[in-house]
């Protein structure tokens, strides 16, 4: 390690983080304030099994051998471990993260936990309001016992995550790479109840969201107070995930390792509240699903905004460029835009999703056999989407539209801009492997995904 090269890095990933969360997130505001603030970041997918692959691994969904899961290609972390770099991850149970996928590869400490779930982890929801409303009996024993009662709900397994990622940043010898990805943020959005009076300013109590929690389990349409309450709901859990941010950074300050490490957030896609009439992440790309946080701070760099489209295939480049290590990634290093203040290449930024005869179809199509591709390709201020099913296509004007509600396509189809961005778009396309995979899953990883509602 030189002079100039970091000692660590931990990289932080959040499942459904909405590009506009961090507003309610002081932690991450601060880590932005400090650090490096991507406001048009991307995601390469509209959701996990699409995204990844571009964050911890080496090239785009699909343009290896057309399966989820890294490409044959070295991934971040093998590129690390390779270069004598300590390794370690844990996912907060996604089970599309998991060995099955290749996600273990070139780490040195690994956990899922997929393995041995209960009845109630199976059912987190119903786990979750359990907890929920034993809360005040948790809470008291929590402060008799001494441990600051920080939580009062954990059927994210984020306490599990926090305890290993602690024990690994203490056994640190030299260079170090952790990373971790936490659920919160996902459905059913089970935050402990304090946070819900934060997100609500006490003023919605545990029925009302209860209630907005069942129409939604039942598929019933959300609108008006109800679907409030949903979002007031994701926000209690992000703010959950701010305060495990905020622990985890007190730990390198702990650990002597703050002003060495190189810090990381981002969510790997976004989440929709009926922007496009659906909730969660179905098969779209509009800018609640592929528009994420990107916060990056180096402790060599000053704090800096960067308004230029970056695609999260950043990440694993940026990454071992700030740890001095040689590494072959489809994205480019954003290092020089971080620390020197380089302006970031304005190339279009590309994502996929894979849709079957309609947007709910379930099983949501995640192999190329399952379904067809819709490919977008945004801009600074443009964002344009092909669906090849029927070969038609979308344009949305961001800056005078920034719902993304209104088709102009074709009236501005002709400005060279566009042009560019179709381009991106076709050339992308041409690069997947049209040959898709059958899915044949381990039990475990089967039934976690039941429990995220992945059929």
């Amino acid at each position: 390690m030189t002079q100039d090269e970091l000692r660590g890095a931990v990289l932080v990933t959040v499942d459904s983080l909405r590009a506009d969360a961090p507003q309610t997130m002081p932690t991450l505001t601060g880590l932005a304030e400090r650090g490096t603030r991507f406001d048009n970041a991307f995601a390469t997918g509209n959701w996990t099994p699409f995204s990844f692959p571009s964050i911890l691994g080496a090239d785009p969904v699909f343009t290896d051998d057309g399966t989820l899961g890294p490409s044959d290609h070295p991934t971040l972390a093998e590129t690390l471990s390779d270069a004598g770099v300590e390794t370690a991850g844990f996912n907060a149970a996604n089970g599309f993260l998991t060995p099955h996928w290749g996600y273990d590869r070139g780490f040195d400490r690994f956990e899922a936990f997929t393995d041995g779930t209960g009845w109630l982890d199976a059912h987190p929801t119903v786990h979750g309001w359990l907890q929920f409303a034993g809360w005040p009996l948790n809470r008291a024993r929590d402060i008799v016992q001494g441990n600051g009662g920080n939580h009062a709900v954990d059927t994210s397994k984020l306490l599990a995550v926090e305890e290993r990622a602690e024990s690994f940043l203490g056994d640190a010898d030299d260079r170090f790479f952790l990373w971790v990805h936490l659920m919160d943020t996902h459905t059913p959005y089970v935050p402990a109840p304090r946070y819900v009076k934060r997100a609500t300013d006490g003023s919605v109590g545990s029925f009302g969201m209860l209630r907005a929690h069942v129409r939604a389990g039942l598929g019933r349409e959300l609108s008006g107070a109800a679907l409030d309450r949903l979002r007031s709901l994701y926000d209690a859990a992000a703010l959950q995930v701010d305060d495990a941010v905020g622990r985890l950074l007190e730990t390198l300050e702990a650990e002597g390792l703050r002003d060495e490490t190189l810090v990381v957030v981002a969510g790997d896609h976004g989440e929709e509240f009926m922007e496009h009439g659906h909730l969660a992440h179905y098969p779209k790309l509009y800018d609640e699903l592929a528009r994420v946080p990107l916060v990056v701070d180096d402790p060599r760099a000053s704090g800096r905004t960067v308004s230029t489209p970056v695609g999260l295939d950043t990440v694993p480049a940026t990454v071992v460029d700030a740890l001095g290590v040689d590494g072959d990634f489809d994205g480019l290093s954003s290092l020089p835009t971080i620390v020197e203040g380089e302006r970031q290449p304005a190339d279009p930024v590309v994502s996929v999703a894979l849709r079957g005869e309609s947007v709910t179809q379930q099983p949501i199509p995640r192999t190329l056999d399952d379904g067809e591709l819709l490919v977008s390709a945004r801009s600074e201020r443009w964002t344009y989407i092909r669906d090849t099913r029927d070969d038609s296509h979308e344009l949305y004007d961001r800056r005078a539209d920034p719902g993304e509600q209104t088709n102009i396509w074709p009236e501005a189809s002709d400005r060279r801009e566009i042009r560019r961005l179709r381009d991106a778009a076709d050339a992308h396309l041409d690069r997947i492997v049209t040959d898709g995979a059958d899915e044949k899953l381990p039990d475990d990883v089967k039934d976690r995904l039941e429990t995220l509602g992945y059929r």
